[in-house]
């Protein structure tokens, strides 16, 4: 039973770890994100069924993308019109020479790749942020395929409906299919127009493991490690190929993670219960990560090209390098923030901002803010919002509006951990409410 167990485990570690890579090759090929996803899905499948049996091949990515392409040669042929995909035909047989010549050659069907990527996920990113469409849909196409978050998460990302975000993805995958857009590594010359793009992804992906949105853990710590070995991977290949040019903003964004994520161990306690910023125990905080992110941020100013990720990785700095809660600089934390809102429109941003200037001068002011903030913007469904309203609600002494405040963040947030955190701190509201 516990060969088995270990065998089940393995198979499904060998999984998440093939599908980006597979998938993207499948896409490249085939041309149609739809089918590409339903014939993996299909090879996984055969997969679970024949490699307990004959054990986990010696080339996963190589097996898997043979059996997934034919199941799409067999549904072609289902359909009559394998005639007019005898180009598919003659690719196979150049296609599983190829994969059978080594793991880490499992991809080399991918085309026009004139300089090194020292990262194959990375490459992958790069591949999927398409100029050819806006921006968010290149982000969002990315992190279904290749980022391992759902589409509930994305949706989370980008506070809008999970039915919104799926059509979108809809929409995307048939504009890169009606308009014949290329899937393929482009050269060192694009890779500039795709940035923005990609550091968008490993944004995004780090936000999903630092603060998951559903679930029974705060942090998914897989998808926090993932993205901080692509970006150190990112900022190397700008510092060091010759043909691109460092980025300043892939460094800010690096910055920050490793700051954000140095505090990790002091999130959660022992018994799995949330901690607030100011109550964490500051010596867990890693400080070999701190000092890194900091030097890496101060290369980054020095450039003397501000952008947003730097901006926020000096907040966090500010943060990291305060010895006790007391000790926090907040009134330069809200300039930073009042900067950072000239560089993005985000309502979230904004919403940091709020309770920057309360911290720094009174949780009145905090709630104006908050105020003009939602009179504007779509927060009402965005759980945070509400928890942070309530926190300053009850700084403010107004203990029922505070109560009214955590009941709607209650209500909203999915994560376990953060709902026995509003839990804690709505009984703790309930009993100052003078009867």
């Amino acid at each position: 039973m516990q060969t088995e167990n270990r065998l089940n485990l393995l198979i499904e570690e060998t999984f998440h770890r093939e599908t980006g890579r597979v998938l993207s090759s499948l896409i490249g090929k085939l041309g149609d994100f739809d089918l590409a996803e339903d014939v993996l899905q299909e090879a996984f499948v055969v997969a679970l069924e024949r490699w307990p049996q004959e054990g986990i091949p010696l080339n996963p990515a190589a097996w898997l993308f043979t059996t997934a392409w034919r199941k799409a040669l067999d549904r072609f042929r289902r359909t009559s019109i394998l005639a007019k995909k005898q180009p598919l035909l003659q690719a196979q047989a150049e296609i599983e020479q190829e994969l059978k010549q080594a793991d880490e050659n499992a991809d080399s069907e991918i085309e026009n790749e004139d300089f090194h990527f020292p990262d194959e996920r990375l490459k992958l990113i790069f591949t999927c942020c398409h100029p050819a469409l806006n921006l968010e849909a290149q982000v969002a196409l990315t992190l279904h395929t290749l980022g391992g978050l759902s589409t509930a998460e994305i949706a989370s990302a980008f506070l809008v409906p999970t039915t919104t975000m799926a059509q979108r993805l809809v929409r995307a995958k048939r504009k890169i299919r009606e308009a014949h857009i290329p899937y393929k590594v482009p050269a060192a010359s694009q890779l500039t127009e795709r940035l923005d793009g990609v550091l968008s992804v490993l944004y995004l992906i780090f936000n999903a493991g630092y603060t998951a949105n559903l679930g029974d853990n705060l942090i998914r710590q897989e998808l926090c490690a993932e993205a901080i070995r692509l970006c150190r991977n990112l900022v190397m290949l700008l510092n060091e190929e010759r043909q691109l040019a460092e980025k300043p903003e892939a460094s800010g964004l690096f910055a920050l993670m490793l700051l954000h994520d140095s505090r990790r161990a002091a999130r959660v306690n022992e018994h799995g219960e949330l901690v607030v910023l100011e109550e964490q125990d500051r010596s867990l905080w890693n400080q070999a990560q701190i000092e890194e992110g900091v030097a890496v941020l101060e290369k980054a100013l020095s450039l003397r090209q501000p952008g947003a990720y730097q901006i926020q990785a000096a907040i966090s700095a500010l943060h990291a390098q305060a010895a006790r809660p007391e000790d926090t600089d907040w009134f330069q934390i809200a300039m930073l923030y009042a900067e950072l809102v000239r560089y993005t429109r985000s309502a979230v941003i904004r919403l940091n901002w709020a309770v920057a200037v309360a911290m720094a001068s009174t949780p009145q002011r905090g709630l104006e803010m908050l105020a003009e903030l939602v009179a504007i913007s779509d927060l009402l469904e965005y759980y945070p919002y509400h928890a942070a309203r309530a926190d300053l609600l009850r700084r403010a002494g107004k203990m029922i509006e505070a109560r009214e405040a955590y009941r709607q963040a209650l209500a909203l947030t999915q994560n376990s951990v953060e709902q026995n955190f509003l839990r804690r701190r709505l009984s703790e509201v309930e009993q100052n409410i003078e009867v």
